[in-house]
């Protein structure tokens, strides 16, 4: 009788776990696309395998909560790929991106973010396709931001040719040497040339993230989406240079 118990017990497992393995299957094979509102900025959030997730959900936690501020043009925010794959970050998150940008129909996109990722100083700045959806998107974007070693990205696409930028503090001597010819500010967290903004990534990338939206909305908005996060933002006492043309 206990046998006869055990081998229904497994019939229904095996079941559940072919269901379980089926309905997996199901999501990851349809085709989903976030909602776009009108009239809000489009702001894509480029990732791949080895992103880090402070330079990844630092914007997007920030941008994301204009949502919920009233009188201001909030924003849409949703990730690109060039894959339909999950991407998994540096720590071990797995994650669905919204659009693939190498065969979807995307938005235009307004704002463009580039965290940091695991080979951001290498085999990454060898991908000419990702370095060719940069420089397409900065043609008409509005702004284009990166954190930490994303900077490297937008270098080795040439769009900050002639912009003043940084990155994170260890690899400021890599980035140095990699681009001999940008000028390339350390010791400081946010620098804002145009409508370039490279923040020094980590926590700073929330900074990088709220600078924006100051520039956008103004003090009071700011301070409210960094009080929803329990940030203590003062845009005087954070170490950034605005470079003036």
């Amino acid at each position: 009788m206990k046998t006869y118990h055990i081998i229904i017990l497994s019939l229904l497992i095996a079941s559940c776990s072919n269901q379980s393995t089926e309905r997996v299957n199901q999501v990851l094979s349809t085709p989903y696309q976030p909602e776009i509102v009108e009239g809000r900025y489009n702001v894509a959030i480029l990732i791949m395998d080895g992103v880090f997730n402070t330079e990844l959900t630092a914007p997007y936690d920030i941008f994301q909560h204009t949502q919920y501020r009233e009188g201001i043009k909030a924003m849409n925010v949703f990730t690109v790929a060039n894959t339909n794959n999950p991407v998994r970050t540096f720590e071990g998150m797995r994650l669905l991106p919204d659009f693939n940008y190498l065969t979807d129909s995307l938005p235009p996109i307004d704002i463009l973010v580039v965290p940091s990722a695991e080979h951001h100083l290498d085999t990454d700045l060898e991908d000419t396709l990702m370095l060719n959806f940069v420089r397409k998107v900065d043609k008409t974007a509005l702004f284009v931001t990166s954190h930490c070693d994303g900077a490297f990205v937008l270098a080795k696409s040439g769009v900050l040719n002639g912009i003043e930028s940084t990155t994170f503090p260890g690899d400021i001597d890599t980035y140095k040497a990699m681009f001999p010819k940008l000028t390339i500010h350390k010791n400081v967290f946010v620098v804002h040339d145009g409508k370039y903004i490279t923040s020094s990534g980590g926590a700073r990338s929330f900074d990088g993230a709220l600078y924006l939206c100051e520039f956008l909305y103004g003090k009071e908005i700011a301070q409210s989406l960094a009080g929803g996060l329990v940030i203590d933002w003062q845009l005087e006492e954070l170490s950034h240079i605005v470079v003036e043309k």
